[in-house]
């Protein structure tokens, strides 16, 4: 019966493959996905969204801005005191906020209501600030589900995700919505930049380094935000913003390693008895293996591989399982991650070809930011996606193109860009 576990494990790793040839042709494929869906809306299998930034911080910008973070069942709002080049970031503030589950359901001018009471409390507590006498207060707003922007200050909801339903809100500019409800609770304040996250870290990035081209997320999700000429989005009508936005996945991200693992067990445990008799019940449970427990039976260092056995009887009820078997499921692992970060690279790698970066002789410093518990906390995936970089783009090149872990991207991120669009 161990060699029909074998057997599924090496289809595993022959299906997961990515010679560097491969990855090469995907990077290709990317870059030339990524024209097209520049040139006309609908136009690739990549959404190529535009942004509308045109003006990413640089570290001049002074003043105290606020910043809005929705994307999930808690929102974040923020006050960032910035004092310019050689200060910067000189205070921060942050408060999480719960959304009642029943607010996710109902309607829009209840939900953009209560986080605007919830940002009139926080602005409060900001005490008697002299800088406000005759000046709005600028919001940068994070709003991460999908939106069809069509200025820096405007952007129509496309659908709900994560467990909201507010139907009365689809097809409504959620800044119109926020900026009402926030009049309404007399507050003086102005949404200067409506961004993702993957813009936001674009801009944390470039804040702390000019050189940043790219701000990519790695983490439950996978994204990416570059920086393109104007001239190369044909697409683009009227005033027109010096930065473009991209879209990658392919089952790559945080969300699905877990469950990639957990199909290929199930397979296992169907064609041979390598895990003993067991109740299959948890192993048939969508979802039940998260990234953080792949992450922990990768880097299991102990002789017995202790921390796998847990996982293993904790998540799935397997017990009594031999090194052998253990060894097996780390090695399985192994292979779904290696993939995972191996596909990042080269999308990556796309983008970079794609603007022109990374290439023989390239006198251009090119960093990449990251952001993403994905790509911070799991040491495996993290190694891998950078080896794969310098492979794919060669010793030389690579030298030019640098990765850097860039931190909330979606907080800090929108207060940057609030102030890098201020109206004053």
């Amino acid at each position: 019966m161990v060699a029909a576990a074998e057997q599924v494990v090496a289809s595993l790793r022959e299906e997961c493959a990515t010679p560097a040839t491969r990855l090469d042709e995907l990077a290709a494929a990317m870059a030339g996905e990524m024209a097209a869906g520049l040139a006309e809306e609908g136009g690739s299998k990549i959404k190529m969204i535009v942004s509308y930034v045109d003006n990413l911080p640089n570290g001049s910008e002074e003043g105290l801005f606020y910043a809005l973070d929705l994307g999930g069942t808690n929102f974040r709002v923020l006050r960032v005191q910035l004092a310019g080049k050689e200060k910067r970031v000189v205070k921060r503030e942050s408060r999480e906020v719960s959304i009642p589950p029943h607010l996710m359901s109902s309607n829009s001018s209840e939900l953009f209501g209560f986080i605007a009471s919830a940002l009139t409390k926080f602005v409060a507590d900001e005490g008697h600030n002299a800088l406000f006498n005759d000046r709005q207060r600028e919001l940068g707003f994070t709003f991460s589900f999908p939106v069809r922007q069509t200025s820096i200050t405007s952007g129509t909801l496309i659908k709900w995700t994560k467990a909201f339903s507010i139907d009365d809100a689809v097809g409504e500019d959620v800044v119109a919505e926020l900026q009402t409800a926030m009049e309404k609770q007399g507050l003086d304040m102005r949404v200067s930049a409506l961004i993702n996250d993957t813009v936001g870290t674009l801009a944390a990035g470039s804040y702390y380094d000019e050189d940043v081209v790219v701000g990519v997320i790695l983490g439950t999700g996978s994204n990416a935000a570059y920086l393109e000429k104007a001239s190369a989005i044909p697409k683009l009508e009227g005033d027109i913003p010096k930065s473009g936005k991209m879209i990658f996945e392919k089952l790559i991200s945080g969300m699905y390693l877990g469950e990639i693992v957990r199909r290929v067990l199930l397979k296992i445990t169907l064609q041979s008895s390598i895990f003993g008799n067991i109740d299959k019940t948890k192993l048939r449970t969508h979802f039940i293996l998260r990234t953080p427990d792949i992450s922990a039976m990768h880097h299991d260092g102990t002789p017995d591989l202790r921390i796998v056995a847990e996982k293993l009887a904790d998540n799935l009820k397997i017990t009594d399982t031999s090194l052998e078997t253990r060894k097996m499921v780390v090695e399985i692992c192994d292979i779904v991650t290696r993939r995972s970060a191996r596909l990042a690279a080269a999308g990556i790698v796309g983008i970079l070809r794609k603007i022109g970066r990374g290439n023989p002789g390239d006198k251009h410093k090119s960093v990449v930011a990251i952001d993403g518990g994905l790509y911070e906390h799991y040491t495996e995936f993290r190694q891998c996606l950078e080896s794969t970089l310098t492979e794919l783009l060669g010793e030389e090149a690579s030298k030019s193109v640098t990765v850097k872990l860039t931190n909330d991207g979606s907080g800090l991120g929108a207060a940057l860009i609030a102030a890098a669009h201020s109206q004053y």
